[in-house]
């Protein structure tokens, strides 16, 4: 199975706004559109910021329009943005943005996107070419599809397709076992950098959240090949 990457799950037709767009359209794009953030660009198509919910909920005009008078955003928003106040007086995009934004390649695996998200707690990622420019938006939600496949079919898989098939070494002393998207790899193979290549192999498997490598060797060929 092809490895998926952010391209095959992005979104590609994102909702943008521009550095000097205002407040309330900015509020409007995201209430009508049903999303919680917009990439900012700049007049050369460069994503320079990401406004989000959270940016808009330091302004009491935003609160009071489209949630209940006296809402406060939750505390992590809050600890997010400590120039919270400087916020509150934005009237652009410009101003109200987060910047610089968290950005992927579309070249980059579905893995890579969502352990991104995970390190910098966010729920999306810019998309951007090798100029900068914007290429599309990949979710959380969007990732789950990729990651949405039973254990005994990504257990399957990796017997299958990388011990049996794609490795060309004898593998039948490895043991494979699955367990909420991780694969713990067990056993004996003959050679040390093949249990190397047999860990990085199913780490690219789609679904395949992380690798357990507890593979051992007979032979430490990888001494060898530093010579």
């Amino acid at each position: 199975m092809k490895r998926r990457t952010v391209a095959d799950v992005m979104t590609a037709k994102a909702v943008t706004v521009t550095a000097r767009t205002p407040f309330k359209d900015i509020a409007e794009t995201l209430i009508t559109g049903g999303i919680s953030a917009v990439p900012v660009l700049d007049d050369d198509g460069h994503v320079i910021g990401m406004v989000s919910e959270a940016d808009l909920l330091r302004k009491e005009e935003f609160r009071e329009q489209f949630y209940r008078e006296g809402y406060q955003p939750p505390l992590r928003a809050r600890l997010r943005h400590p120039k919270g106040k400087k916020k509150a007086a934005g009237d652009t995009a410009a101003e109200l943005m987060t910047s610089p934004p968290i950005t992927v390649s579309p070249e980059a695996s579905a893995v890579l996107a969502a352990r991104l998200m995970d390190a910098h707690d966010v729920k999306r990622l810019v998309v951007v070419d090798q100029d900068g420019r914007l290429a599309g938006i990949v979710s959380r939600r969007d990732l789950i599809k990729v990651f949405l496949r039973g254990d005994d079919d990504i257990a399957t898989e990796v017997r299958e397709d990388i011990l049996d098939r794609g490795l060309w070494v004898d593998t039948t002393g490895v043991l494979v076992q699955v367990r909420q998207g991780v694969v713990t790899l067990s056993g004996q193979m003959d050679r040390k950098t093949e249990t190397a290549i047999a860990v990085r192999m199913t780490g690219r498997v789609n679904g395949v959240v992380d690798v357990i490598d507890e593979l051992t060797w007979k032979h430490d060929d990888s001494k060898w090949e530093a010579r």
